[in-house]
C-alpha cells in the first residue's frame, strides 16, 4: 500500500487539537516535530534519545505529520483536514504559518518513521514513558512504566501538558481513590492513575477511535481491572463523588464544564486541568474558583500551564 505523509507547520498551541483533527481523518499516529526539544537539558539515562538531529526540526514553529493512505478520497480527505485547521481560529487558537504539504512514502518508511522520535523518557519522579518496541530495565525498584505505542496512539505521553498531569497526579492521588479521567485520548493519565493506587478510574472520551485506543492500552499496562473507559462527552451524565477529575484538554472546553467538575468532585478533592497555554490561564482560574475551587498550585512548562485546584 502506499501512503502519503501530510506535514503542517503550526504552532505548540495548535498541536493537540491539530493531531485530533489528523487522528479524526483516519491517521493512525502522528508525529511531532518541535525545535524545543533540541534545547532542553536532560540528563543523558537512555542513550539515543538526547542524541538529536537538527537537521529533523523546523527552524521556527512546530511541525505536525501524520500518514494516510493513498485512495481515491485523500483529495478530499486532505481538504477537509486544511478546512478543520482554518476552523480553529474560531476557537482563538494560534494555527501560525499553517503550511500543509504532502508527499508519498512507502511502506516501509511509514512503518518506522515516527520510531526514531519516540525512545524511554522519564518524565517525571516515579514514571518512564516506555515505547512497546523496546527492551527497557527500571533505573529504580519505585519506578514505574507505562508502555505506550504511538501507532496507535494520540501522541506518546512526552508532551509538557501531559508530563504536568501526569506530575500532578502524583502529588493528589490516594490509594482507593475514584478517578475520573476526561478526554482521555490514550488513556495515559488513566494509567498513571491506576499504577499510582487509585481505587478505580473512569476514562471518558467522545471519540470512539481514541476509546478503542485506550481500551487497548488500559490492557497492555495490565491495569483494565481497576481503569474503566467509555464514550461519553465531558461529564455529561456523571453524578457519583470522584476524589480526582483530571482534564488534559483545551482551555475553551474546560470553561465549558467546570461547574460541572464543582459538582462531581468530593468536598477535600482535586481538579487537575491541563492543555493551558499561558494566556489563558487567568480566564481558567477564575473559572475554577467560581466552579468552588481553591487553586492549589500551578505547574508551568515550556508555554503550557496545569492547574491543581482543591474543593472547598
Amino acid at each position: 500500500m502506499k501512503w502519503s505523509e501530510i506535514s503542517i507547520l503550526t504552532t505548540n498551541e495548535a498541536v493537540e487539537p491539530i493531531s485530533n483533527i489528523l487522528h479524526e481523518a483516519g491517521a493512525s499516529g502522528v508525529v511531532i516535530e518541535d525545535p524545543l526539544e533540541l534545547e532542553k537539558e536532560r540528563e543523558d539515562q537512555f542513550g539515543e534519545i538526547y542524541q538529536l538531529n537538527p537537521d529533523d526540526y523546523p527552524e521556527e514553529g512546530v511541525i505536525v505529520k501524520a500518514y494516510l493512505p493513498v485512495n481515491s478520497f485523500l483529495g478530499e480527505t486532505v481538504d477537509e483536514i486544511k478546512e478543520a485547521i482554518n476552523n480553529l481560529i474560531i476557537y482563538n487558537i494560534d494555527i501560525g504559518l499553517n503550511k500543509v504539504s504532502i508527499s508519498e512514502v512507502n511502506e516501509e518508511e511509514w512503518a518506522t518513521a515516527w520510531k526514531k522520535y519516540y525512545n524511554p523518557v522519564k518524565i517525571s519522579e516515579k514514571f518512564t514513558i516506555v515505547p512497546t518496541w523496546e527492551d527497557y530495565t527500571p533505573v529504580n525498584t519505585d519506578e514505574l512504566i507505562i508502555e505506550l505505542d504511538p501507532g496507535m496512539a494520540f501522541g506518546t505521553g512526552t508532551h509538557p501538558t501531559t508530563v504536568m498531569c501526569i506530575q500532578a497526579l502524583e502529588r493528589t492521588v490516594q490509594p482507593g481513590d475514584r478517578v475520573v479521567d476526561v478526554g482521555t485520548g490514550s488513556g495515559v493519565l488513566s494509567i498513571a492513575a491506576a499504577k499510582l493506587g487509585a481505587g478505580k478510574v473512569e476514562a471518558m472520551d467522545l471519540d470512539d477511535v481514541a476509546v478503542q485506543v485506550a481500551k487497548l492500552n488500559l490492557k497492555l499496562n495490565k491495569v483494565h481491572d481497576v481503569a474503566t473507559i467509555s464514550q461519553n462527552n465531558l461529564l455529561d451524565g456523571v453524578e457519583e463523588g470522584a476524589d480526582i477529575v483530571v482534564a488534559n484538554i483545551l482551555a475553551e472546553v474546560i470553561l465549558r464544564f467546570a461547574d460541572d467538575a464543582g459538582q462531581v468532585v468530593k468536598n477535600g478533592g482535586y481538579f487537575i486541568t491541563s492543555g493551558i497555554i499561558q494566556q489563558k490561564k487567568e480566564v481558567v482560574k477564575d473559572a475554577m474558583i467560581n466552579a468552588g475551587f481553591e487553586i492549589e498550585e500551578i505547574i508551568s512548562m515550556e508555554d503550557w500551564v496545569a492547574i491543581i485546584s482543591k474543593k472547598k
